[in-house]
């Protein structure tokens, strides 16, 4: 079918003074990627079972507004143009002008072979839902949005955008059959009177599907969700029911070229004593297994992990630990970075239309924790130490063109995604550089003090380019891709703590931590630390990647 991936093509004088005058491309040209016998991955095109649709980047501006929104800098809405052959419309695109262009919708084409039921059918009518005539911003015309009314048994995925008052063309967009579609919700707040989703005026997000799990079949069009008045006007998500679906993700070449182009390199901040390493040498170099009730007898463990508990559930009965002795306890500690290995987790994500590979690090311990009150800094002591620290990063790529879209940074217990337009590289590569935070090793897309918390008062997470870093691409296992029938690792199933529960008086440390602060900036910081989790105090022991929630769904955000 070839690849019908355009460019985008955008007017500069068009949003000039603004980022989204600049189209993004990545840095470096993209390779051509192996090809599979019988595979799909990075062709240009998905079938999703009877509906064939492309991931289209030729956009034709219809409406910018130059104030309001991120960063009130305003907002752009485009409709896809130059389709390729026997392709449909669906839906528009919109997005903030404080970024590069770099948005993307779906087009689709009916495969089905069956014209009384085909994927796709020109609407009915059209709803007129909102139009900017009234409103009083810089705007560069005007825009009037219009929902088309689907024939029985089909749905709207999307919105038609003009600058006139008359209604569209009925053959100007296709509705899509209802087996086709799934249920979306808003994601970014890209546009409008603001974010609170009560608020009155218009309101304008981006979408994705309900349901993100690994196995959904939800797929997301590119396009957006307007909600007037606190109403949002429905659009659908589209839906993957083809059998084969798993055509289309990247064999095991594919996958080292794609780790080729786009491995990560982890920079590390000047003072972080704590480096990660491989579970083997975490394991031959003395760490212990450890099982309650039998405290004074623990094991060494095998290089595989092998003799760890497998499966089952956190029940409190096994737990990891370092050395006994206290010169190899604090070897352990800082890790090996010479020896570090990337682990991967390989998934098809968004009803398999992206590959999501999560990058998982393993440090052999967490360092004490630092804190900002007001305009003091804090040493926590004891705070935040832990055995066993495991991160990640997400590099979620195209399966249309293999492309980098996104680069998930994990933050503890949550994280956020970055377009690949707002990420940093390392020079003359498409590979994204990752800032790990001072000790707790938290992933951040820029050098700077992040704080976790409120306000004034957090947790410092430290993150500076350092002159020690990691490229993630020398060393990697994949540790689990159900659809190539990976081997998964015996440590990988072992569902308990990578550390002991630390027992130390978190009272008396505070006490030591803040004897410097006033009364009320003293309470106000307890009364913060007492509501962290207690993996992020240090109390407890983190369990492996497998038992993570993003492990089987999406990320946290």
């Amino acid at each position: 079918m070839g690849n019908c991936i355009s460019a985008q093509n955008v007017s500069k004088k068009e949003n000039a003074t603004h980022p989204i005058g600049n189209i993004f491309k990545l840095p470096s040209p993209l390779p051509t990627w192996p090809l599979g016998i019988g595979k799909g991955f990075a062709r240009g095109t998905i079938d999703l079972g009877g509906l064939v649709v492309c991931q289209v980047t030729t956009l034709r501006k219809i409406w910018a507004a130059q104030e309001g929104g991120p960063d009130n800098l305003g907002a752009t809405i485009f409709e896809p143009s130059a389709l390729p052959d026997g392709f449909s419309m669906l839906c528009c695109y919109c997005q903030p002008n404080n970024k590069s262009l770099s948005g993307w919708v779906l087009v689709g084409k009916d495969s089905t072979n069956i014209p009384s039921k085909g994927a796709l059918k020109q609407p009915l009518d059209y709803t007129l839902i909102w139009s900017s005539e009234s409103l009083k911003i810089k705007q560069d015309n005007i825009v009037y949005i219009w929902l088309p009314t689907p024939p029985d048994g089909y749905s709207a995925v999307g919105y038609v955008t003009t600058n006139s008052p008359q209604k569209p063309p009925l053959d100007k967009i296709h509705c899509v059959h209802a087996d086709f579609t799934d249920i979306c919700e808003n994601d970014d707040w890209s546009w409008g009177t603001g974010k609170d989703i009560n608020s009155n005026g218009i309101n304008i997000y981006s979408s994705r599907p309900r349901d993100r799990r690994l196995g959904a079949l939800g797929v997301p069009t590119g396009t957006f969700i307007a909600q007037i008045n606190g109403l949002t006007s429905s659009v659908s998500c589209l839906k993957n029911i083809a059998l084969n679906s798993s055509n289309y993700m990247p064999n095991l070449i594919q996958l080292q070229a794609l780790m080729n182009e786009y491995s990560p390199l982890i920079y590390f901040h000047p003072d972080e004593d704590y480096f990660p390493s491989s579970t083997t040498w975490f394991f031959q170099n003395g760490a212990l297994l450890y099982t309650k009730g039998q405290e004074s007898n623990p094991v060494p463990i095998d290089f595989t992990g092998s003799n760890l508990p497998q499966g089952g559930s956190n029940d409190g009965l096994y737990w990891l630990d370092l050395p006994v002795d206290n010169a190899a306890k604090d070897r352990v500690k800082r890790g090996n970075l010479p020896d570090a290995c990337a682990y991967l987790h390989v998934k098809p994500m968004l009803g398999v239309t992206f590959t999501d590979v999560a990058v998982w690090i393993f440090y052999p311990f967490n360092g004490p924790a630092k804190a900002k009150v007001g305009f003091i800094n804090i040493n926590l002591g004891k705070i935040g130490e832990h055995v066993g620290d495991w991160e990640h990063v997400t590099l979620r790529i195209s399966n249309f063109t293999g492309e980098l879209k996104s680069v998930y940074f994990s933050q503890h217990s949550k994280g956020i995604w970055i377009d690949a337009a707002e990420i940093e590289y390392y020079p003359n590569t498409n590979r994204p550089i990752v800032y790990s935070s001072l000790h707790g090793h938290a992933a951040y897309p820029k050098p700077g003090v992040n704080l976790q918390g409120n306000g004034s008062i957090g947790i410092r997470n430290d993150a500076a380019k350092g002159k020690v870093f990691w490229d993630t691409g020398v060393n990697y296992s994949i540790i689990s891709a159900e659809y190539l029938e990976s081997v998964e690792p015996p440590w990988l199933n072992y569902a308990r703590e990578w550390g002991p529960k630390i027992r130390y008086d978190i009272a008396d440390e505070m006490n030591k931590a803040t004897n410097i602060l006033p009364g009320k900036l003293k309470r106000d910081f307890v009364k913060f630390v007492n509501s962290l989790p207690n993996e992020v105090l240090g109390e407890e022991g983190p369990t492996g990647p497998k038992w993570k929630d993003n492990w089987d769904g999406d990320e946290r955000d």
